[in-house]
């Protein structure tokens, strides 16, 4: 068997390639894995609002309580909101059943350890030979050692945003917000903590039916609301994706904010409290080459990660850094929650407007985004690295740089799941660097077929 687990969990089509047989299977092993050694275990379950998740949540519920495990279900909540009700019901494991910005047929399975954090690769390995052994040596309960499910939907989803409204430390009352709920997770939390909050609230794409998560609408579709944000004259637009751990912003003029913009932002205003640690906030190398220029003028550092929030947490967590996120919207507060937040991330935003008297197009005057074009050349999987070793493609890399002359740059990334290279190119004229993407990207595919 190929490894279940990719960069955030298990996922795949519904039904077809993430059955319900292996949902059943990865509850039971991860119940067992996660719960070893606890007396009556108890692991949080929650999901997005796509048709699938009770299917998927029968299946893996049933898992978990073969092996002896508690399993309280939440209901339709974010995944961020399992990270933190695991801690503050101090369960043993938590698993959110999403599968994220993707459309319907698509679902996943997403553990976190009892501290809310994702798991690392070795639990996540101890979980799939669990399942290839054939559940080989574990126990088998009956009788009263079998678990329970309990459902604490009402309160679960109460806690989560009181928790979320806590992290401000006022109201928003005078700012008229409009949010793109993507159809998913985030219908009823993000509402209602806006509206507790004082603000004006307007909503689109929050009747979710089981179908419609994150089709044209949300952070992957925010045209709607960029047009909405306008014609209503709202402050502020905010879209979150399915599972509600991202969100984009859309500033007063139907303009769209990105994560590079959302951290310069924020990270100018942890800095002036006092709460941005080392001064130095954690991005990712695909991040816009404006962000870096925009933080060292506010004496800012930036430290970078590979692609995915994953790494952007471990390097967070290592040292301690309080900010950190990607362009995508995954925005972490290591502070407030171990995993990206889309309604942290909103209310800090909607705050550090109120607070500071400014429009969101003012605030992201903090920056100026450099053009970024990617192109990608299909190559042979076992051809990915020859970008590192031909001399003509590292020549023609060279003079690509030296023509950028500082103000832009090469970055390569060969695909973990297909077979190709993709380039991307930043830098200050939009045609120039258009060309010279597709120049390269070309001479790759050619020598490596």
């Amino acid at each position: 068997m190929s490894r279940l687990f990719g960069t955030d969990g298990v996922r795949g089509i519904a039904n077809k390639e993430l059955t319900a047989d292996l949902s059943y299977k990865l509850g039971k092993a991860g119940a067992y894995v996660l719960t070893e050694g606890t007396h009556k275990p108890k692991i949080i379950v929650g999901m997005d609002t796509r048709i699938s998740g009770h299917m998927l949540e029968c299946a893996l519920v049933s898992g978990i309580l073969s092996v002896g495990a508690e399993a309280i279900c939440v209901g339709v909540v974010p995944t961020p909101a399992i990270a933190y009700l695991t801690r503050k019901y101090k369960a043993d494991a938590g698993v959110v059943i999403s599968a994220s910005h993707n459309p319907v047929e698509y679902n996943g399975i997403k553990f976190f350890n009892k501290n809310g954090y994702k798991l690392s690769d070795d639990l996540e390995d101890k979980i799939q030979a669990l399942i290839e052994s054939d559940f080989k040596g574990i126990p088998v309960p009956t009788g009263k050692d079998l678990g329970r499910k309990i459902e604490e939907e009402g309160e679960a989803v109460r806690d989560y945003i009181d928790f979320t409204k806590s992290t401000i430390d006022g109201d928003l009352k005078g700012l008229k917000v409009a949010l793109d709920c993507a159809n998913g997770a985030s219908s009823v939390t993000s509402l209602k903590a806006f509206e507790e909050m004082g603000a004006e609230v307007h909503v689109i794409n929050n009747n979710p039916d089981g179908i419609n998560i994150n089709h044209n609408c949300g952070s992957t579709h925010p045209e709607d609301l960029m047009k909405y944000v306008t014609e209503n004259k709202c402050d502020l637009g905010l879209a979150f994706d399915g599972d509600a751990d991202r969100c984009l912003a859309v500033d007063e003029k139907g303009n769209l904010v990105t994560g590079d913009f959302i951290l310069a932002i924020c990270g100018k205003a942890l800095k002036s409290s006092g709460k941005l640690n080392h001064n130095t906030i954690v991005v990712t190398v695909m991040s816009n080459l404006g962000l870096d220029i925009a933080m060292k003028k506010e004496v800012i550092g930036t430290v970078k990660t590979k692609v995915g929030d994953r790494y952007v947490l471990e390097e967070m967590k290592k040292n301690g850094y309080a900010l950190g996120g990607e362009q995508s919207g995954h925005i972490i507060f290591s502070d407030y929650n171990t995993t990206g937040d889309g309604l942290i991330t909103g209310l800090q935003m909607a705050y550090i407007i109120k607070q500071s008297g400014k429009t969101l197009s003012e605030l992201c005057s903090i920056m100026r985004e450099l053009p970024q074009v990617l192109a990608n050349a299909k190559v042979p999987n076992d051809k990915k690295d020859i970008y590192l070793n031909d001399e003509e493609i590292k020549g023609q890399i060279d003079s690509i740089t030296e023509k950028l002359n500082g103000c832009g740059r090469v970055l390569i990334r060969p695909s973990g799941t297909e077979p190709l290279v993709r380039v991307m190119l930043e830098g200050e004229n939009q045609k120039e660097i258009d060309v010279m993407a597709h120049g390269l990207a070309q001479l790759i595919e050619e020598k490596a077929n």
